[in-house]
């Protein structure tokens, strides 16, 4: 078998679309890569960000659905989605949240974990956010007109934190079947010392591909007090992770069958292929195959512009359109 990679992508369950966008458009400066819709419930936006082209392991996406109640953050779920930004950015992020009115934790100061400085905040709806400083991460292509100098752009994807009852069966997932290597483990405890002694680290190989990938981690955090969470806005609702193509994507399928787990058959994407199961902790995951890519039906100097549908839906586009609110995209706030 080969390896996984790394993340592919992180959805997550939104309210407001407009708000959305404003957001992660707005205020993180991401790229507004796909506007399209829940392929599965096409009077929803489905609404993807990421870098310039929206590459494997830059992309967050939503299912915003106008009124959503907030959901309850708890165990099955993952509880943070992580971004690297280059060394030296977090002061001018601390700054940045701040002016536009976005709260951070511990003050609006970043905190130390797992010897990397992390600066915690929220989204409008809950969702729970960092952004990690990762020197190498430097290099890494990014979108440059977002109104954040690209200095201290985001890149992409640090990682995602699995709340967990217990860590061994989704540890055995993450190194045994996918390959991931253990960098930080301990005993867990119901009654821990600090914040992070729950907190297990596996960090992806390196290299997919010609392009390579960002250096990337899944935290497992072990909760055996908490309750279960509840989905709704400001929940992450699965993440997917990478294959390089069709045929890894149907092996990886056999060896999750194998290892006793009920997966999905493939579903088409339109801009990529998936999978879906649930790891043993109860988060749901995805993988994903690394094409055809974003720009499939939108040239590349115009993804995100309009309202794009699968060809399944097209027949439907005069109803959905009436249906969706329009959405403006936000102008770039700040110098780039």
């Amino acid at each position: 078998m080969p390896v996984i990679h790394g993340i592919h992508h992180v959805t997550t369950i939104a309210s407001d679309p407009q708000a959305n966008l404003d957001f992660y458009a707005g205020v993180l400066a991401l790229r507004f890569v796909k506007r399209t819709v829940n392929f599965d419930d096409p009077a929803t936006y489905h609404l993807y960000y990421g870098d310039d082209l929206g590459r494997p392991g830059t992309v967050i996406t939503f299912f915003p659905w106008p009124g959503a109640a907030r959901g309850t953050h708890g165990g099955g779920q993952t509880s943070a989605t992580a971004f690297s930004v280059p060394s030296g950015s977090l002061g001018y992020w601390r700054d940045r949240l701040k002016a536009l009115g976005v709260s951070a934790d511990s003050g609006g100061e970043p905190i130390q974990r797992l010897g990397e400085s992390v600066l915690t905040f929220e989204d409008h709806d809950g969702t729970r956010l960092e952004l990690v400083e990762v020197p190498e991460v430097a290099g890494f292509p990014c979108w440059t007109r977002g109104g954040v100098p690209t200095r201290h752009a985001i890149r992409g994807f640090r990682g995602v934190t699995l709340a967990v009852e217990g860590y061994e069966s989704t540890a055995r997932l993450l190194t045994g079947v996918f390959g991931l290597e253990a960098r930080v483990e301990r005993a867990c405890t119901s009654t821990p010392a600090s914040s992070d002694a729950n907190r297990f680290r596996y960090e992806f190989p390196r290299a997919i591909g010609d392009e390579g990938s960002l250096p990337q981690v899944i935290d497992v955090l072990c909760t055996p007090d908490a309750r279960r969470g509840r989905l709704g806005a400001g929940i992450v609702h699965h993440v997917a992770l990478r294959a390089a193509d069709d045929p890894e994507q149907l092996r990886w399928r056999a060896a999750l069958v194998d290892h006793g787990h009920n997966v999905t058959p493939v579903v088409d994407r339109s801009y990529f292929h998936s999978i879906y199961f649930r790891e043993p902790g109860g988060v749901l995951l995805e993988i994903a195959t690394d094409g055809p890519g974003f720009t499939t039906d939108e040239a590349a100097e115009h993804l995100g512009e309009a309202l794009t549908l699968p060809p399944q839906h097209e027949r439907l586009r005069a109803g959905i359109e009436r249906h969706l609110k329009p959405l403006r995209a936000p102008a770039p706030s700040g110098a780039s």
